[in-house]
Parts: structure tokens; C-alpha cells; sequence
């Protein structure tokens, strides 16, 4: 039978998984990560927002658009924090943490055009592509190749998102 003080000793002891990254590896990313992950979430609430609040000719098609980029968007928050947790971090726990940490701004405006709506949310993207690529400069510093490596496939969903809102935005010739 195993020690029952050592087994206590095992329940509160810290987080400690084994990577191969040091602990200034972790504290750097866990630190990088947590701050897209407050941006992914305002941006998720913003395209929901605007999804809700969309009016005009184009309602349905840009409806739609913008509910199929914040399903996108909502599931990378997972992808952030379960890769967060894997290095050995701990993430964000409420709302008021993500206010904190977001870079991007909220839209509490009560009317919007569709235009505007498309317009910001491509800068929001833009912004969040460039944080992406800030945080994959953290990870190449300590060679975490396996974040990297996700963060390149959301950098690719981001610009697919820019690309989209950039089009649709765009008056007919």
C-alpha cells in the first residue's frame, strides 16, 4: 500500500508536465498563449454579435458568414488551452481575466452597418494574425516546434477569415 502522506503530498502538488521545456519556456508561451486566447474569445464575441445584430439586403449570406467564422473561431479556444495546459501552464479563468489580457476592442455600439461590422472584423483578424505570429517567434525562441505547428494552421484560418471579409466587403465593379 502506497504512503498515504506521500499520496496527499502528490494531490497538492503544482502542475508539473513533462515537455522538455524549461520553466521559462512555459511562463513565456503559457503567457503568449493566454493573451490570444482573451483575443480569441472578444473576437468570437464580436462576430457573434454582429451575427445577431446583421441587417439589410445581404442578411442572409453575411448571417450565415459570420456564424460559421465564430464556430471557427470558438473552436480554437479549446486548441489554446488544452496546448497551454499540455506545456504545463494554467489559462485564463473568467471573463474578467479575459478583459484584462484582450488586446482587441469590444463593439457595444447599438447600430452598426453590415459594411462597418465586415470592416472591423478584418482589422480584428489582421491584429489577431499578427499576435499569432509575434507568439510563434516565442515559440521558435525555445524551439517548441508542436505549438508553432498549431499556431501555423490558425495563422491560415485567420488570413482565410481576412480574405473572406475582405471580399465580401467589396462594392460590385
Amino acid at each position: 500500500m502506497k504512503n498515504p502522506e506521500a499520496t496527499k503530498k502528490l494531490r497538492k502538488a503544482a502542475l508539473n508536465t513533462r515537455t522538455g521545456l524549461g520553466a521559462d519556456a512555459t511562463r513565456d508561451i503559457t503567457g503568449a498563449l493566454n493573451a490570444l486566447l482573451a483575443d480569441t474569445f472578444a473576437l468570437y464575441l464580436k462576430t457573434k454579435n454582429f451575427h445577431w445584430h446583421m441587417s439589410g439586403p445581404r442578411f442572409r449570406d453575411l448571417h450565415l458568414l459570420l456564424d460559421e467564422q465564430a464556430s471557427q473561431i470558438f473552436a480554437t479556444t479549446d486548441d489554446i488551452a488544452e496546448r497551454v495546459r499540455k506545456i504545463g501552464g494554467t489559462t485564463i479563468r473568467s471573463i474578467g481575466h479575459i478583459a484584462r489580457l484582450q488586446r482587441l476592442s469590444d463593439n457595444d455600439a447599438d447600430f452598426v452597418t453590415p459594411q462597418d461590422m465586415l470592416a472591423e472584423l478584418r482589422e480584428d483578424n489582421l491584429a489577431l494574425a499578427a499576435s499569432l505570429r509575434e507568439t510563434h517567434g516565442v515559440c521558435d525562441e525555445y524551439s517548441d516546434v508542436a505549438t508553432a505547428s498549431l499556431i501555423e494552421n490558425w495563422i491560415d484560418e485567420t488570413e482565410r477569415r481576412v480574405w473572406f471579409l475582405f471580399e465580401t466587403a467589396r462594392e460590385a465593379d
